[in-house]
């Protein structure tokens, strides 16, 4: 049986809810008809000042009191049986307490309320009130308790995107610049330190990325020119670049490694395809949000069967933005734009 704590810790959030417009409202009216008949029938201001009382000691007390006995599902009859006989007692206690011993000390000879044949019906609809009103707060509790659990799913989600954005780094890629590092060192030792500083820098930021759940967006271009300069240094001929980055809109934060994929998937159907022509990423501010696209050489095929790349860049703009984002691909005969808008706020939930 819940203990006095677990009472006293749902009094506030309990009365918070009732405020709510939605249960208010009928509580408002049920007392105003309450209280009007009282006028009608007694014509006095101390009984009808006696009911709003009770009316007041049954919002504070009831739903409260429910919660704390029935929230959590009794797990034997005889439990079940006890909590209920303890929601019994309460409610007799608090209305033969307010409507049998206040009103000799208010001078009350006699009120509609408290009337000795009301008193019976004053305990039902306590304990039914209480009943209904303290299921439908701890049921709403509950819904946002899970929509809580869900958002944070989402989150733990979203960082397992990003762990298995790691290991989305091409292997080969890693594998080829590693074979070709070994050799520089023979043929060019000062070209093989460059690469390896800047292999180091391009992992050190990834898992640097495992570690937030959100960066500046300068910190993802940074990442974008590690790799292209990879890939530069394996072959400048065949890899070129261009980065056309507005500096005033990269301060923003955004999700870490958001933009790798498409950044990778560009270089993959494009120069690595054997597609002549420089891959450009392009950010630029707009009133509303930030425009990133990533071009590259060559016509888009449709999503790779098997490829995760769009997709997991999807789901994460979804989990991060919700509908406010918008990717589009756009292309023709000889080149691919994969555009991003990027909302300026996140919505709350996503934060």
């Amino acid at each position: 049986m819940p203990s006095p704590p677990r009472a006293s810790a749902l009094f506030t959030p309990t009365l918070r809810a009732l405020v709510a417009p939605r249960r208010a409202v009928p509580l408002a009216l049920v007392g105003l008809s309450l209280l009007s008949a009282e006028w009608l029938a007694s014509a006095s201001l101390v009984a009808v000042f006696l009911d709003a009382v009770l009316l007041a000691a049954f919002c504070a007390s009831a739903p409260a009191l429910w919660r704390a006995l029935f929230a959590e599902e009794p797990r034997s009859l005889a439990a079940h049986v006890g909590a209920w006989t303890l929601y019994s007692l309460a409610a007799a206690l608090i209305v033969g307490a307010l409507a049998v011993l206040l009103p000799p000390v208010l001078g009350v000879r006699w009120t509609y309320l408290s009337e000795p044949r009301s008193l019976g019906v004053l305990v039902v609809l306590f304990l039914v009130g209480g009943w209904g009103l303290g299921r439908d707060i701890e049921l709403e509790a509950g819904v946002v308790r899970e929509r809580a659990r869900a958002e944070r799913l989402a989150i733990d989600a979203e960082q397992a995107q990003i762990l298995a954005l790691r290991a989305q780094l091409d292997p080969h890629f890693l594998f080829n610049t590693l074979n070709a590092i070994a050799e520089w060192c023979r043929e060019d030792p000062v070209v093989a330190e460059r690469a390896t500083l800047d292999l180091a820098a391009l992992l050190r930021s990834v898992f640097d990325a495992l570690r937030t759940p959100g960066w500046s967006l300068a910190r993802e271009v940074d990442l974008l020119r590690q790799l292209a300069a990879l890939y530069a240094a394996r072959d400048a001929t065949r890899y070129a670049f261009h980065f056309d980055v507005d500096a005033a809109d990269t301060a923003r934060e955004v999700p870490p490694l958001l933009l790798l994929p498409l950044f990778e998937n560009a270089i993959k159907h494009g120069p690595a395809a054997g597609h002549t022509g420089p891959v450009t990423l392009r950010i630029a501010a707009q009133p509303k949000q930030t425009l990133v696209e990533v071009h590259n050489p060559g016509a888009f095929g449709g999503p790779r069967e098997g490829g995760e790349g769009l997709r997991s860049v999807e789901r994460r703009l979804a989990l991060a933005y919700g509908a406010a984002v918008c990717l589009t691909i756009d292309s023709t005969d000889d080149t691919t734009c994969v555009a991003v808008r990027l909302p300026r706020a996140r919505p709350e939930a996503a934060r």
